[in-house]
C-alpha cells in the first residue's frame, strides 16, 4: 500500500492523556503541559485527561504504570524529566514500561535540537514506546522543545501510530 493510502487509514482523532513531570509546577505554571493541550486540541485531538506529577522514585513509577491501564486514552505524551539531573527520571521509570520501544522518536529529536540548540541536544533523554497498547512520548519540559517534538514529530505521526497499533494482527498495513 502506498505511504499516502497507509496513512489515510489511520484515526482522524486521537484521545491522549497530558502529563507534566515536575516538582515545582503547578496547574497555573504548567506551560509546556497547556502547549501540548492546544496543540492536540488545534490538531482535531481529544485531551482525555491531564495531571502534574512530582518526580519522586517511590511513587512515580506506579503512577506512570497506571496511567498506561486508562482505558480512555489511546495515547500519552509525558513533558519534564527528560535530563540527566539526579531528578530527572522520565526515561529510567518509562524505558522499563516500554514493551516496543520507538528508538527513532529520540534519536530524531536529538538531531533536530541539536539544529537549534547545538550539543546540548545530546543532554536529552527524549523517548517513545509502546505499552499497553499506547504510545507513550516522553519530551523535555521547555515549551521549545514541545513545540518541536509535536510539529515535527508527534502530530504527524500520532494517527498513524495509533492506527497501527489498532491493526488487527495479520491485517494488510
Amino acid at each position: 500500500m502506498p505511504e499516502f493510502e497507509h496513512r489515510a487509514t489511520a484515526p482522524d482523532s486521537i484521545a491522549v492523556f497530558v502529563v507534566t513531570l515536575s516538582d515545582t509546577r503547578t496547574v497555573a505554571t504548567d506551560t509546556s503541559g497547556q502547549t501540548i493541550r492546544d496543540a492536540l486540541t488545534a490538531a482535531g485531538h481529544r485531551v482525555t485527561g491531564t495531571t502534574i506529577l512530582r518526580e519522586d522514585p517511590a511513587t512515580l513509577p506506579s503512577e506512570l504504570a497506571a496511567l498506561l491501564h486508562d482505558p480512555t486514552a489511546d495515547a500519552v505524551v509525558v513533558t519534564g524529566g527528560t535530563g540527566v539531573g539526579p531528578h530527572d527520571l522520565a526515561f529510567d521509570v518509562l524505558a522499563p514500561l516500554y514493551e516496543s520501544p520507538i528508538p527513532g522518536f529520540g534519536e530524531l529529536f536529538r538531531m533536530l535540537s541539536y539544529q537549534e540548540i547545538g550539543s546540548a541536544a545530546l543532554l536529552s533523554r527524549a523517548s517513545a514506546g509502546i505499552a499497553h497498547g499506547k504510545v507513550i512520548f516522553s519530551v523535555p519540559g521547555s515549551r521549545g522543545a514541545v513545540r518541536l517534538a509535536l510539529d515535527q514529530l508527534i502530530l504527524p505521526e500520532l494517527a498513524h501510530l495509533v492506527g497501527e497499533l489498532r491493526r488487527p494482527p495479520g491485517a494488510a498495513p
